[in-house]
């Protein structure tokens, strides 16, 4: 996604086997300065959205080869791909809209329907997935969901105390900077901490949980200073 200005350009993918239908919105949304790609049908728009990275699908339910709620489905649970998914359809029946929610879209817009709601729907779903986003921590292999409060690295779940988890987010959202002992002692106990072996105590035990089980480690000690995350690239084998 870039920003040209004040204008949000997202990258678009638009399914959708009505041609008239696609280059209308097509023509619309280009001249907005978003970046699209079309299918016309859902294997071939399934192809794209699992081989090419988009900010947003704009995904027709009647469509030829797959329907639009296969399509979504298999993105989501077979290939475990969040892209945003606005879905578009003729039916508009409280039934129908809980079918397509159920099968992972995002949103829904009801035919026909005006160029401009579309624009503002399809961006009001970036920003959303924006912040998702910004709610999961990654370093290297390690990952941290602050909506989960739930730590994993390399796809295996870590389980951290509270102290453990708030340092190792502190190490991730100051990445790759050195976060000081300092800085570390206060978050953890204010003005008033218990000493320095309470935090070399809480890093010793962050270090077994994250470190220890895997071939590299990525928290490293700056003598005199404090401590950061590196990343796999930048430990000498």
């Amino acid at each position: 996604m870039s920003i040209k200005g004040d204008t949000r350009s997202f990258r678009i993918l638009i399914v959708e086997d009505n041609v008239d239908m696609a280059e209308n919105i097509g023509d619309y949304l280009e001249a907005q300065g978003h970046v699209l790609d079309f299918a016309m049908d859902g294997i071939g728009g399934l192809h794209l959205a699992l081989t090419q990275d988009y900010d947003v699908i704009v995904l027709d339910i009647m469509l030829p080869g797959m329907d639009g709620l296969t399509f979504s489905r298999k993105l989501r649970a077979e290939a475990d791909n969040q892209t945003p998914i606005l879905m578009l359809t003729a039916r508009d029946t409280l039934a129908d809209k809980l079918e397509g929610f159920g099968a992972g879209a995002d949103d829904y817009l009801v035919k026909p329907f005006a160029l401009e709601e579309l624009a503002a729907r399809l961006d009001s779903l970036v920003r959303r997935a924006d912040n998702l986003v910004r709610l999961l921590l990654r370093v290297a292999d390690l990952e941290v969901d602050m909506g989960k409060m739930a730590v994993q690295r390399a796809g295996y779940p870590i389980a951290l105390n509270r102290a453990g988890l708030k340092i190792l987010t502190i190490l991730m959202q100051a990445h790759p900077n050195v976060v000081s002992r300092k800085e570390l002692e206060h978050a953890l106990w204010g003005d008033t901490p218990p000493g320095s072996d309470a935090l070399r105590s809480h890093i010793y035990a962050l270090r077994r949980a994250v470190d220890k089980p895997f071939k590299r480690p990525l928290i490293e000690t700056v003598h005199g200073v404090g401590y950061r995350l590196v990343e796999l690239d930048d430990i000498s084998s």
